[in-house]
């Protein structure tokens, strides 16, 4: 999408299946990138396969320092902010009645908390340029609820509505908050489950397949491109019709 060259992209959770996937799309785009993450070999990695792109060793769980590494990352790219995509987060699961205060708020923490707080701090760079696309990565199970998950699930739905709230806040000043809600992708996570299980799963999906990192990363391109500058407060779901909204 050629309107996304030399647009100024931060991504977070750089170094996963799905990130990796985002910053493959976004370089071929030709925009510029920082991504972030918290392993710093495999951002070494990134760096040593896309030679212009920058990275920015962070764990967005440290919510005392979001502002500081948002200024960071912005200076990185120049000093301005086009899109962000927030695609951190953790999975702690349990069943409800063992699942600890710290297990829950870790996730709801690191999901919501500090996903709220990166907007927050992204919107204030947008709103300097008077434009801008946030992106924030959901889940399926934010909508159909999941076994084990009750920390996570609330935090990705958590995410949904807080987006709305912000794309309603900030829709005048030509700023788009909306959210991809994954389903079941092929990613290392998904390798770790057993044969049984993951038939189990792909038997539930109408498309019979798992998505792959690249179906996301193509969703992502095109919210933050100006195709998609009339949707706003949306998530748009990519999961082979295992949920339909």
């Amino acid at each position: 999408m050629s309107d996304l060259k030399d647009k100024n992209i931060i991504v977070t959770g750089a170094s996963g299946g799905i990130g990796n996937s985002i910053i493959e799309k976004f370089n071929q785009a030709g925009a510029n990138i920082l991504a972030s993450g918290t392993r710093a070999e495999k951002l070494e990695e990134l760096k040593s396969k896309y030679a212009n792109i920058k990275t920015l060793k962070f764990d967005i769980s440290q919510s005392d320092k979001i502002n500081e590494f948002i200024d960071n990352a912005t200076n990185e790219l120049g000093g301005s902010l086009d899109c962000i995509i927030n695609n951190a987060g953790i999975t702690q699961d349990n069943l409800a009645i063992r699942m600890s205060l710290e297990e829950w708020k870790k996730v709801i923490d690191i999901n919501l908390t500090s996903t709220f707080l990166i907007s927050k701090s992204a919107i204030k760079k947008m709103l300097k340029n008077k434009s801008g696309r946030i992106v924030n990565i959901t889940s399926v199970v934010g909508h159909t609820g999941n076994l084990g998950q009750a920390n996570y699930t609330a935090s990705k739905a958590g995410i949904i509505a807080m987006s709305k709230s912000l794309a309603i806040e900030y829709a005048k000043k030509n700023i788009n908050i909306n959210c991809i809600s994954p389903g079941f992708i092929n990613t290392p996570m998904t390798d770790k489950l057993e044969d049984k299980v993951k038939e189990s799963i792909i038997s539930k999906i109408p498309s019979a397949r798992l998505g792959e990192p690249n179906d996301i990363a193509n969703a992502v391109l095109f919210l933050c491109s100006n195709q998609s500058s009339y949707i706003n407060g949306e998530t748009l779901h990519v999961n082979g019709g295992m949920y339909m909204a």
